[in-house]
């Protein structure tokens, strides 16, 4: 294979990668219609997830963590009604 095509299929499964991990699409609601950070995690913590790391992703909240059986997690949740909108274990 010539040089600038292992380029090319580098780039394109590059992009094909990124475009699969970015944050999906949360709400078009404003932020001031959100709940607030303090309030999303202690609805977090109800639900037996531990917290490792918290932060907003797009129009997203996003975690970085475990749940109750103790797999790590990623999960995107609606920042409005706090619904998981994506999630992934292991």
């Amino acid at each position: 294979m010539k040089p600038y095509r292992k380029l090319a299929l580098g780039l394109v499964t590059a992009t094909l990668c990124a475009s699969a991990m970015a944050a999906p699409e949360c709400t078009t609601e404003p932020k001031q219609k959100w709940l607030t950070e303090q309030d999303m995690m202690a609805r977090i913590n109800a639900q037996g997830y531990s917290v490792k790391r918290f932060l907003v992703s797009g129009n997203c909240y996003e975690i970085y963590g475990k749940n109750k059986e103790g797999k790590n997690v990623e999960i995107y949740f609606n920042p409005v009604s706090g619904a998981i909108v994506k999630q992934r274990v292991g």
